[in-house]
């Protein structure tokens, strides 16, 4: 089963769909950051990134990934955020 959630910001619809059987691990550590995914939490990966990147989606727009929330039981959180100053 696949999982979409429709986000707003600034009036701007997007949405973020999490493939079936989608699983992301996120580890800190220390001096480095380690996301560990199967296929389906790659592309799940890659689609958030793309519908952030899509035209009109504002400065700050971002979505928080969370162990229950998106990521597997003992991950760290992940913000995935769009900042075109940087």
């Amino acid at each position: 089963m696949t999982t979409h959630v429709s986000v707003v910001t600034d009036g701007t619809t997007r949405v973020f769909t999490w493939e079936a059987d989608a699983r992301i691990n996120v580890r800190n550590l220390g001096g480095e950051i380690v996301i560990e995914a199967n296929a389906a939490g790659l592309k799940t990966l890659a689609g958030h990134l793309l519908t952030l990147a899509q035209d009109g989606t504002p400065d700050g727009a971002h979505l928080h990934l969370e162990e229950n929330n998106g990521l597997e039981d003992g991950s760290v959180g992940l913000v995935l955020e769009k900042c075109d100053d940087a």
